[in-house]
């Protein structure tokens, strides 16, 4: 999204507006998320209200900032009275809200006005902000709800009238006003401010610094720190493309200096940015939308998120170490007195975790000792703590800030400076992880907690540290902070414009999918292009999120493909016997959605970091590509074995190998892709690498060949086999879909805890009926576990599936062990020699 500073427009006081009108929007979405409105009795809204109201501050925004024209940076009064109109449109839900309620499903003739007025008028907001294709998505989509009856058999419907295409669309909460809107108002707003305040107050240049100092001495540290940087940063902002523009800015011209080429030093910052936003605890807009699609909390997206972003880092580290060893770049020398000290911090993080420890014991213990009292103490100890790391901070914070990256360093600075000067950065992150994690709090009102300590730190931090160094100019600091509050605060708001855009006009096609039923068409058509096969299934969603990537904000991109290809997806796997989870499924779009930033040729990250460094932008994506393979094999494992995504996982050890193995399989690939590991490889050493990484991903693949993974068991006897300890049971049925036709799938039907195993069926809301012909469904509870699961009336139970017993998984791993050995072996021979 262009930079809107430079978009305003020329007409007297219109620049002003624009900032009022942001910080107007922030202080808002602030009140809306706190507590406050209903301690007061004032100022809630519901989420239609709420939502309105977003949209309008988004869209006034759009048409103060950008000119009709994307290059223009002019604003005409034709662009005021459009913004008028786009505001009218938007708020009429929130005017009328109780009007339009009694007369749901019979609009008036205005209501009919404002909606075709708010709908045409999000279009061109979000031509203005994001380009056509978003628009043209959406417009096809429209076009398709309306000519249904003339389109091609395959994908035909009933077709709507024009009244209830808008209404769907405009005056419900099905279409543009619908979960993709909520999430961006409730939660994305106050993750983006968050990062929005945090950039403010230096923690981008802190996070920059720590990981140079940390890593500039290893073999292509620079890079490393990069990678590190951009991982902290890009946790935070949610965005690639910013996260290339901030953090590239430093890092690609320290790799240049070591010896990477251009295009290499901005595919690497590109890699390591996109996979900031596959990175907990916070993963850009899309993530909080999979909260309201998978139906989970978000602490568990943030679980099945981890292990997979982790091994990715991993990886990436491991590739820019082979890019160094094979180009034999050398590190920065350290300070003196610093070599030799990684026992001093290893024993740091131990200290660190005991201190996490005693923090999480202590803290419960005060809610249990004085349960009424817990909150204050909680909040005096944290504000005790900042005092103490603001005054901890303040000696170095002059030394550190002379540290500038972009200058010719010839050696490191010395990290423990650097490290102390913004201990206080991590306050925040650590209240919005407390609050994800042990207080299970929601994601807006976890946000709400962080970013009311991010507000105190942005406010006071320079005032306290003049008091702290016996300054006298700390009033002038406490002005400075009031107005870097209010910078970050609109330049939040700012950077949600085409968020609460994209998630709106995405809200167009989720809405045509309820209006028209094509998702179950979608399923279809797959099944008919893929044959039935899931892996053809896989690759044909991942080229569509790439495609759609190329012109469409990762949050739309997500909201499109996961509306219509994340159940088809689930569907497709239980005609081939899998089940599917549908995290899995979402998480699968996510990926490839993010990929898209740097997929040639319309990758926009890897133009932004091309930008940067100088470099061809077309040979940057391509280079950026070839680095996240890595990161495009992961959907396509964690799909099949979905212990990756730590389900179904029972044990400690069961927990230790699978993140042990997953390790070292994406290392062992990172290796493949670089054709170098101990020395450079040749073509069969890597066909025998991919082939152990392939095992140590997926050890059941080769068992499976000799032995099912199931056994099927006669339905008659179905409660017979169902053990207390069980949680579900799988079933092979078989029945008529929705077009007639005759399909045979695998279901997991979630049982009770408690119950006798027919009370248990029971509750399931499953009624089954045996017959000479065999076991038949006879009756399925609307919105019952049954239902859920895929069960319907008259549909036949085919068997029961139960786990064969078969030798441990493990077993497997010691062939791909002794390959990797022999390679190993050999490649060590080669190179000595070569020596």
């Amino acid at each position: 999204m262009p930079d809107i500073a430079t978009k305003q427009g020329t007409l007297s006081g219109i620049h002003r507006v624009f900032w009022i009108v942001c910080l107007i929007w922030s202080s808002f979405q602030i009140w809306i998320a706190s507590p406050l409105p209903f301690l007061f009795g004032i100022g809630a809204f519901n989420n239609t209200q709420t939502r309105a109201i977003h949209l309008s501050f988004a869209i006034l925004l759009t048409f103060l900032s950008f000119g009709r024209n994307r290059q223009s940076s002019s604003t005409s009064v034709r662009d005021i009275a459009l913004a008028c109109l786009a505001v009218w449109g938007c708020s009429y839900l929130f005017i009328f809200y109780d009007t339009l309620a009694q007369r749901s499903g019979a609009p008036l003739l205005i209501d009919i006005i404002a909606a075709s007025t708010g709908l045409l008028l999000l279009l061109e907001g979000t031509r203005r902000v994001l380009g056509l294709p978003l628009v043209i998505v959406a417009s096809v989509f429209l076009l398709y709800s309306v000519a249904g009856p003339y389109m091609p058999d395959v994908i035909a419907h009933q077709g709507a009238s024009l009244n209830k295409l808008l209404s769907h669309q405009w005056l419900t909460t099905e279409g543009v006003f619908g979960v993709a809107l909520g999430v961006s108002a409730d939660f994305v707003f106050l993750f983006v401010l968050f990062g929005a305040l945090l950039e403010r107050t230096g923690a981008g240049a802190y996070f920059i610094r720590v990981a140079f100092a940390l890593m500039g001495h290893m073999r292509g540290g620079p890079a490393k720190a990069a990678v590190a940087a951009s991982g902290l940063s890009g946790m935070i902002s949610g965005s690639s493309i910013s996260n290339v523009v901030t953090t590239g800015t430093f890092t690609i011209p320290l790799m240049k200096r070591v010896g990477f080429p251009g295009y290499k030093a901005a595919a690497i910052e590109v890699a390591a940015s996109t996979n900031g936003q596959l990175t907990p605890p916070i993963m850009g807009a899309a993530a909080f939308l999979m909260v309201e699609y998978v139906n989970i909390p978000y602490i568990e997206v943030i679980q099945h998120a981890l292990l997979p972003a982790l091994i990715s880092y991993l990886a990436l580290f491991y590739i820019i170490h082979l890019e160094a060893v094979k180009a034999d770049m050398r590190g920065l020398p350290r300070p003196a007195g610093q070599a030799g000290r990684w026992a001093a911090y290893a024993l740091i993080g131990v200290g660190f975790c005991l201190f996490s420890l005693g923090v999480y014991y202590g803290l419960s213990a005060l809610k249990v000792i004085w349960p009424q009292a817990a909150p204050w103490l909680i909040v005096s100890l944290l504000v005790a703590s900042y005092f103490g790391l603001i005054a901890y901070a303040a000696p170095y914070q002059a030394t550190t800030a002379r540290t500038d990256l972009s200058e010719d360093l010839t050696a490191l600075p010395s990290l423990a400076p650097i490290v102390r000067s913004g201990l206080f950065y991590l306050l925040p992150l650590f209240v919005l992880i407390w609050c994800l994690t042990v207080e299970r709090f929601s994601p807006g009102l976890s946000a709400f907690y962080a970013l009311t300590v991010m507000l105190v730190i942005t406010l006071t931090k320079d005032a306290l540290m003049a008091l702290c160094q016996c300054q006298p100019a700390w009033w002038h600091q406490l002005r400075q902070g009031a107005q870097d509050l209010r910078s970050g605060l609109q330049q939040g708001a700012n950077n949600m414009i085409g968020i609460a855009l994209a998630t709106a006009t995405a809200g167009i096609v989720v809405g045509t999918i309820t209006l028209t039923g094509i998702g179950q068409i979608m399923t279809d058509v797959i099944l008919e292009l893929s044959q039935g096969h899931m892996l053809l299934t896989l690759l044909f969603t991942a080229l569509i999120c790439l495609i759609l990537g190329m012109g469409l904000p990762t949050t739309a991109n997500y909201i499109v493909v996961a509306t219509l290809m994340a159940p088809v997806i689930v569907d497709i796997g239980a005609l081939n016997g899998m089940i599917v989870p549908l995290i899995a499924a979402h998480l699968f779009v996510f990926y490839f959605g993010i990929l898209a930033d740097d997929t040639p040729p319309v990758g926009l990250a890897a133009f932004a970091g091309a930008g940067i460094a100088g470099s061809d932008p077309i040979r940057t994506g391509i280079q950026g590509f070839s680095y996240d393979i890595r990161t495009a094999v992961l959907p396509f494992m964690f799909v099949f074995n979905t212990q990756l995504l730590l389900l179904d996982i029972q044990t400690v050890t069961e927990l230790a190998i699978t993140v042990i193995t997953a390790a070292m399989a994406m290392l062992i690939f990172a290796a493949v892709t670089q054709s170098y590991w101990l020395t450079q490889s040749r073509w069969w050493e890597n066909a025998l690498l991919l082939l152990c990484a392939f095992t140590l991903f997926r050890p059941d693949f080769w068992m499976d060949q000799l032995i099912p993974p199931y056994r099927q068991i006669a339905p008659q006897s179905l409660t017979q086999h169902i053990q207390p300890t069980d949680q579900a049971v799988r079933l092979l049925v078989e029945g008529d879909s929705l077009e007639g036709n005759l399909v045979q799938k695998t279901v997991l039907l979630p049982l009770p805890e408690q119950g006798s195993p027919d009370a248990r069926l029971a509750a399931t809301g499953l009624s089954l009926m045996d017959s000479p012909t065999g076991t038949h469904v006879t009756f399925v509870r609307h919105g019952s576990p049954a239902a859920q699961a895929g069960l319907d009336f008259d549909w036949q139970i085919l068997a029961l599936e139960q786990p064969n017993p078969r030798p441990p998984l493990a077993l497997w791993y010691l062939p791909a062990l002794a390959v990797l050995a022999l390679v190993g072996w050999n490649q060590v021979r080669r190179r000595r020699m070569a020596g």
